[in-house]
């Protein structure tokens, strides 16, 4: 049983004559909810005394310790609203293009952007993901690092 009753995937046809699909991944909703750690479910990350040190911020904007300590493929809770939780969509979408901008991005900060865009779209949505690095003047390998972390990631532009 599902939050609405239904089976995974199972489709509608609508008034309007097209047919729509629950397209959420439940196994995956299920595992992150067991999942406990520092960072998981988007709660706080308890630092020691020592680990607070202001010019770690300086850098990046954020704590560049904690980042590099929060599993890359954590959990996050649903912010979503009521409705829209429940709500389902075309049977066929349209492929897409995710477009991610960064500037001296934190490395783990921005692999975790990415392990999430893939962990959280269907991947026959996925036409293609493109990282944008926006004039940075850090130094980085990003298309052989993150085509090593990544390798399953059909078709990927930096």
């Amino acid at each position: 049983a599902f939050s609405l009753g239904l089976s995974e995937a199972q489709l509608y046809t609508w008034t309007d004559g097209l047919r729509r699909k629950d397209w959420h991944d439940y196994e995956s909703i299920q595992k992150e909810a067991l999942r406990s750690g520092k960072g998981e479910h988007g709660k706080p990350y308890p630092l020691a005394d020592v680990e607070q040190d202001d010019t770690v911020y300086r850098e990046n904007g954020f704590n560049i310790f904690v980042s590099n300590n929060i599993a890359l493929e954590r959990s996050l809770p649903d912010i979503r609203h009521p409705n829209c939780k429940h709500k389902l969509y075309l049977e066929k979408l349209p492929n897409t293009s995710i477009i991610i901008p960064f500037h001296n991005e934190g490395w783990t900060s921005l692999l975790r952007t990415l392990q999430s865009v893939i962990n959280r779209t269907p991947d026959c949505l996925i036409e293609e993901i493109i990282l944008v690095d926006d004039y940075s003047d850090r130094e980085f390998y990003m298309s052989c690092s993150i085509k090593k972390h990544r390798a399953d990631v059909k078709d990927f532009h930096y």
